[in-house]
């Protein structure tokens, strides 16, 4: 995928983002450049680089830092583990096992989502807790169960690398600091857009690669007959809710409820967005469905029996023919091009 020919297509304002690059240091091509035209088609009306705060903007430098520092295993206390190390970019920057693997082969305990298009969200994590992509990437970092290394030695660390001495500088005129670590990563995490799906052509009105199998399972996608755009709306493919899907069951994660204290909250977790979901199986905030099959599935069935379950959840009925119908359209939810894009791997 390019991004300037795929993403956004139709948009001739292209800018090549500000600073130095670090191609130098890390050796994949350059990330710029990158548009301030339109974004995707049923997204928020706010460009990518209009997404960044105002104490970050979005420059070329600060992606590409973020790029290297994504696939930094020195940012874990037995530098062996790095962000890629849970999010593989083939896999759209999610995990295969059902939970993450981290520092001394310790487990996590939820699944390691998708990252995709995460410029424009409003949360992160499967909580919520996260109100910012800033605050957001620290966490990983710090977490016991993930890469256990306080922000401040990962500091150190940092600073005593030349080359990326050199990297902070160009791109925040400075040393490196908790705060322009967490902004570097940032950076490179609102970079990771998803545009050029057969479906993203479709809602652009180019039906080449769009079947007649996903345009009937968009039909009960969007329909009542599977009711899926309550929480996956037209575009973006998600609400940016909370909800409990069926998949909680008592005695088990309590999702949102542990963060809020709402017993409410029971069981929910944040809806998540569906582009390339083909690619980053397995699946719900445990894992524990391993094939898109077993989600259709489960739908289908109106969740495991938890009371506390959303009354949308209900038994659907739908046939297997309905059923490969749906799975059909999710398959077409696949960007090929950003699965593959060179620009977003060292």
């Amino acid at each position: 995928m390019r991004i300037e020919r795929h993403i956004f297509v139709g948009m001739s304002v292209l800018v090549v983002l500000a600073g130095a690059s670090c191609a130098d240091e890390t050796g994949p091509p350059a990330l710029g450049p990158l548009t301030q035209g339109a974004p995707p088609a049923g997204f928020p009306g706010e460009t990518l680089l209009e997404t960044a705060p105002a104490d970050n903007t979005l420059t070329e430098a600060r992606a590409a830092l973020g790029r290297r520092l994504f696939f930094e295993p020195m940012l874990s206390r037995t530098s062996t583990v790095s962000c890629a190390s849970c999010h593989d970019p083939a896999r759209a920057f999610s995990d295969p096992a059902p939970v993450s693997t981290g520092v001394d082969g310790r487990r996590g305990t939820r699944n390691a989502p998708a990252l995709v298009n995460l410029a424009w969200g409003r949360s992160f994590f499967w909580d919520g807790r996260a109100a910012t992509l800033e605050e957001q990437v620290g966490q990983p970092i710090e977490n016991p169960l993930e890469m256990d290394l306080p922000l401040a030695r990962a500091v150190e660390r940092l600073s005593e690398d030349a080359s990326y001495a050199r990297a902070f500088a160009g791109a925040y005129g400075g040393p490196p600091s908790e705060l322009t670590l967490r902004k570097a990563l940032a950076s490179f995490l609102r970079v990771l857009v998803s545009g050029a799906s057969p479906y993203d052509r479709h809602m652009r009105g180019d039906d080449r690669a769009w079947s007649d199998a996903a345009g009937r399972g968009e039909r009960l996608f969007f329909g009542e007959g599977a009711a899926c755009f309550h929480c996956h709306v037209v575009g973006r493919l998600t609400n940016e809710g909370f909800f409990n899907n069926g998949s909680f069951v008592m005695g088990a994660d309590e999702g949102r409820e542990a963060l809020t204290g709402r017993s409410g909250d029971r069981g929910k977790f944040k809806v998540p967005g569906l582009r390339n979901v083909a690619a980053s199986g397995p699946y719900m905030h445990d894992g524990s469905l391993l094939t898109l099959d077993e989600v259709l599935a489960q739908y289908n069935a109106g969740g495991r029996g938890d009371p506390s379950t959303d009354p949308q959840i209900r038994p659907l009925g739908l046939s297997a023919e309905q059923l490969a119908d749906l799975l059909a359209f999710l398959r077409a939810l696949s960007d090929e091009d950003f699965l593959s894009e060179r620009r977003f791997r060292l």
